[in-house]
């Protein structure tokens, strides 16, 4: 006989597994597609659990938020741009699943990159030993340009971004995300934090510019959240810089009248960020509201959300809904 106590487990109290409550059941589970080529069999059959359940519920949210006229507003990173998404992005626009797009500076480098070039991202750890990491004054002239003629227009700088970039539309290499929001009037905007980003390096770098534009971005953005009540807004792969520009714009808008009840916000990511949790999920959504953080390669994730959306979009048009 040992010498500690033992919990005698013959006095416990049990109960049936039919009186418990469980959380998983038959009708949650999984159904394979018959037709490995339906995508609607497919989304149909993603079990009713977790991520899957959230997935559905946030595509849910945006259609209804713009089928009352509600904004949706997406914050995109860098690594949206370098994981192949841009033409996902633009076909977001031309479906009326975006009213305004917020990104960070170096979304806007990659992009403009893209679209002028044809390439973008470069390998870091093979140029920073060399000095010549981030050193491409082609990118460096454009930006920091469109900077110096939105603080002279009195524009944002993702106006100027996308007006510039549509001028140059014959020297597309691939169709620009700016360029394409300035052309359809959705507001891009660009918020930098100055030094983040490898233009700021260049001697034509004007910090007055660029925190000229960047900070009537902002104040555009939290124009734009004064409709903030039924809203979405979702965040895709900005760890920091993003989810602090958000909670400060929606404070502004919530400061000048706006409501946050029923606010549906999102961070899409493959990890899980305090900031992102805290300034996107938690903390802005009002009574009625609700947020969710689903984990996931931007890759991956962003073509089945997108894919999901036109899929309930349409059988709602076929049942007799509004688009």
């Amino acid at each position: 006989m040992g010498r500690y106590p033992e919990a005698d487990l013959h006095r416990l109290r049990r109960t049936s597994i039919e009186q418990r409550a469980s959380l998983v059941g038959a009708p949650s589970l999984a159904r394979p597609p018959a037709d490995p080529g339906s995508f609607e069999q497919f989304w149909d059959g993603l079990p009713d659990l977790l991520a899957a359940r959230e997935l559905k519920l946030l595509v849910r949210a945006i259609l209804a938020a713009r089928r009352d006229g509600r904004p949706v507003v997406w914050m995109f990173g860098a690594h949206v741009v370098k994981t192949g998404l841009v033409p996902l992005l633009i076909r977001l626009l031309d479906e009326d699943l975006a009213t305004l797009c917020a990104v960070n500076g170096a979304f806007a480098i990659h992009e403009a990159e893209l679209a002028l070039w044809g390439e973008t991202s470069e390998a870091v750890a093979d140029a920073l030993p060399s000095g010549r990491f981030g050193m491409a004054r082609e990118t460096a002239a454009f930006v920091n340009g469109a900077s110096l003629e939105a603080a002279d227009r009195g524009e944002g700088l993702g106006e100027a971004l996308g007006r510039l970039l549509l001028a140059r539309r014959e020297a597309w290499r691939i169709p620009s995300f700016l360029g394409a929001c300035y052309e359809r009037g959705i507001p891009a905007t660009v918020h930098v934090a100055i030094g983040t980003d490898i233009v700021h390096q260049h001697p034509d770098f004007s910090g007055e510019a660029t925190g000229a534009a960047s900070a009537r971005d902002f104040r555009i953005l939290a124009a734009h959240l004064q409709d903030l009540a039924g809203a979405v807004v979702l965040n895709v792969g900005s760890a920091v810089l993003l989810p602090e520009v958000f909670l400060k714009a929606c404070s502004v808008a919530i400061n000048l009248g706006a409501s946050s009840e029923r606010l549906v916000t999102a961070t899409l990511d493959f990890a899980v960020n305090y900031r992102c949790a805290e300034n996107v999920v938690r903390r802005p959504p009002g009574p009625g509201g609700r947020g969710c953080y689903i984990l996931g390669h931007h890759e991956l994730l962003l073509p089945l959300l997108f894919q999901g959306l036109l899929l309930e979009r349409d059988r709602a048009t076929s049942s007799g809904g509004s688009r």
